[in-house]
């Protein structure tokens, strides 16, 4: 599929797997081409199924393997900025929770790092070195193998050490979701620890910003039907809106800092 592809195209393909997006001025100028140019390049790639077009660019188009966790963070950065902290404000001090991995997760933890009173169980090593040193928040880290692309602690023991628990909330992510409501990752031994977690909160909320309504991924988690709040940037006119309707999920839309739109 690569071979037919032109020197241009292929370097933006690698790009966009380097940092997670691209964008269609920033391509323009890199290659002292056209915006109407870099976009029918981006056409041509998204057509093959190489990437996905986003507002102003395009991201990878995952399948069976996930983007670098470090291009993750890159994606979307604003709309998980603002995620975080709508979600954050969800959760009153004094309650337990449990976090799991993401790069959205995390900016929920950062936006909870003012609370007081919480107890946290994570398997996101990410979630406990932003949080352990807050004098007011007792952090729990679950046991096991830690995955060296981006920290989770995943496998049987950690999802043991879950089921230990009873807790108020629960904050996660999904790679990706699909049109029917279902919720999708890459790794099953994390799917294992997200389940746990689901089974063992009392209120789910999931976070996950609206290009993952354009991705998949090969492993089940569950079904949006079991969280009881979506936090996103823009749920748009995708069927799955109509899913959490029918479903009582409450959906709420943070907008990143800066935009127009209410």
């Amino acid at each position: 599929m690569m071979n037919d592809l032109s020197a241009r195209q292929s370097e933006i393909v690698s790009l966009a797997r380097f940092a997670g997006r691209v964008g269609v001025e920033e391509l323009a100028k890199r290659y002292e081409v056209s915006a109407q140019t870099i976009r029918k390049d981006l056409n041509e790639l998204c057509d093959r199924h190489l990437l996905t077009r986003v507002h102003g660019g395009a991201i990878v188009s995952s399948g069976v393997e996930n983007i670098a966790y470090e291009a993750r963070r890159l994606v979307a950065a604003a709309e998980k900025h603002a995620i975080g902290l709508a979600a954050a404000a969800l959760i009153p001090n004094s309650s337990s929770l449990f976090i799991n991995i993401g790069t959205t997760t995390e900016e929920v933890a950062q936006a909870l790092s003012t609370h007081e009173d919480l107890l946290i169980i994570t398997n996101n090593i990410n979630v406990a070195m932003l949080l352990y040193k807050r004098p007011r928040i007792e952090v729990i880290v679950a046991g096991g193998a830690v995955r060296r692309s981006d920290g989770a602690i995943v496998g049987p023991s950690a999802s043991d050490l879950i089921r230990q628990f009873k807790v108020d909330h629960a904050v996660i992510g999904a790679s990706a979701i699909e049109a029917d409501g279902t919720l999708l990752d890459f790794d099953y031994r994390e799917v294992q620890v997200a389940q746990a977690i689901l089974e063992n909160s009392r209120h789910a909320i999931l976070v996950a910003d609206s290009s993952k309504l354009k991705r998949t991924a090969p492993v089940r988690i569950a079904h949006i039907g079991q969280v009881q709040t979506w936090v996103t940037d823009d749920a748009g006119d995708s069927p799955v809106r109509d899913v959490c309707r029918d479903r009582g999920v409450t959906i709420i839309e943070a907008l990143p800092d800066g935009d127009d739109d209410a």
